[in-house]
């Protein structure tokens, strides 16, 4: 009969994988150290795989890669695949681009579309993305898209609202108590 293996960990163990449940920024990590934990307690592997929705051999796994290299080794290893084509200098002319104003550039429009942007950035620099991506990179770089509104301030005659201004306030404080000489109730011919 195969020998029991003791998962119990010694206080700084212990400490150091609650210290990484409660405040480590990489969620992977803090699901990982959950295992970890949960083994120290005791719980067997069938039961600790049903509550973390992941299988009995990847218990075993997280386990062995903590024992081997801490709390960093239950990070999530980097992976490969094609490098982002939004670089630095990407996210810099994109800033720089939307602190000018499109007519600074030769253009007739004068608002910024997400459209017009990734065409200009494409003239710019030759990276071309999608839609939803440049959308993200706005978002992400901390932009948001709100309409413009309208200000008819301008057309406004201001002497009139100044005293329309003063009239609402009389008004506000119960000053004027005008009644009203004609009736809103008429009967008709």
């Amino acid at each position: 009969m195969a020998k029991r293996r003791d998962y119990r960990l010694n206080e700084a163990d212990l400490k150091e994988v609650e210290e990484a449940i409660r405040r480590d920024k990489r969620p992977g990590v803090r699901e990982r150290a959950i295992v970890v934990r949960l083994l120290h307690l005791g719980y067997p592997a069938e039961e600790i795989a049903k509550m973390q929705a992941i299988s009995k051999p990847t218990v075993y796994a997280y386990y062995h890669r903590w024992e081997e290299g801490g709390i960093d080794a239950l990070a999530d290893k980097p992976r490969s695949g094609r490098p982002p084509k939004v670089t630095a200098n990407y996210r810099e002319k994109l800033r720089e681009v939307l602190e000018k104003e499109p007519s600074a550039y030769g253009y007739d429009f004068t608002l910024w579309t997400i459209g017009r942007l990734r065409a200009h950035l494409v003239k710019e620099t030759g990276i071309e993305i999608g839609e939803s991506r440049m959308s993200g990179l706005l978002k992400e770089e901390g932009y948001r898209y709100r309409r413009p509104k309208q200000d008819l301030s301008h057309l406004q005659d201001q002497e009139a609202k100044k005293r329309a201004n003063e009239l609402l306030e009389e008004l506000k404080k119960g000053r004027l108590k005008q009644t009203s000489s004609s009736s809103l109730w008429t009967k008709p011919p």
